[in-house]
């Protein structure tokens, strides 16, 4: 028993050395995963990753402005591409690829979006398109199916994915465009209807992947991104409706 206890109290001491931080800025539409995924990165590696969440557009502009985040998992791959490009980062990769929905919480949103058309709604709660790329997408769409100035007085716009999920999920707004992972669990939806919007209605949703400057001496940061790229780290995104 004397033995097994000085190894256990070795190893602790082991993982004590060797166990960091990352600090993590996350897509809004990623909030879900990232946060069952954080504790399993924390019990198979010995590293906590400290989560913020928000647009990504605005990570953009607090990372340009100093930011103390080491790893960005955006809801985009161009900005990731940017901060690269501009020497703020290097490494990075595709971890999901995103699917919009159109969402309510109650009954009534069709297989084909047709709901839309209809107009008997008086709010549809969209994300920026200019900070976030699930808004973009969802404009897109909007303006694919010709109704956008027909629709755009009945928008309320959220910062951020989150945002345009709260203002459906409280009926604020009657409809919502959200990220599908908001709504969707173990291969279906949790609650209320919904309309998958195919991907041919906007441009790809590649969500990318980043270490950034401030992470690159970091062995919890670069624990982080060989994790996400870890087959059961993908099995988790793919739960969450996301392709890999």
């Amino acid at each position: 028993m004397k033995t097994w206890c000085v190894l256990a109290g070795g190893l602790a001491l082991s993982m004590g050395v060797w166990a960091g931080e990352v600090q993590v800025a996350v897509a809004a539409n990623f909030t879900a995963p990232m946060e069952k995924l954080a504790p399993m990165f924390a019990a198979d590696t010995g590293h906590k990753a400290v989560l913020s969440f928000g647009s990504t557009g605005k990570f953009y502009a607090q990372i340009r402005n100093g930011a103390p985040f080491e790893v960005l998992l955006a809801a985009d791959d161009e900005t990731p591409a940017k901060l690269g490009r501009e020497g703020q980062g290097a490494g990075r990769f595709t971890y999901a690829v995103g699917k919009l929905a159109l969402w309510s919480r109650q009954a009534g949103v069709d297989a084909q979006g047709e709901v839309l058309k209809g107009g008997r709604f008086e709010k549809l709660a969209v994300a920026d398109p200019k900070l976030a790329p699930y808004g973009a997408a969802a404009v897109e769409t909007i303006t694919k199916l010709g109704l956008l100035e027909t629709l755009r007085p009945k928008f309320v716009q959220g910062e951020n994915i989150g945002q345009a999920y709260q203002f459906a999920a409280t009926g604020n707004a009657q409809l919502g465009f959200v990220a599908l992972s908001q709504v969707w669990a173990d291969g279906k939806l949790k609650q209320g209807s919904a309309w998958i919007v195919p991907a041919s209605m906007h441009a790809p949703i590649r969500q990318d992947a980043i270490l950034l400057d401030k992470g690159k001496d970091s062995e919890a940061a670069a624990a982080l991104m060989k994790y996400l790229r870890s087959d059961k780290a993908k099995a988790l995104i793919r739960s969450f409706g996301y392709e890999i």
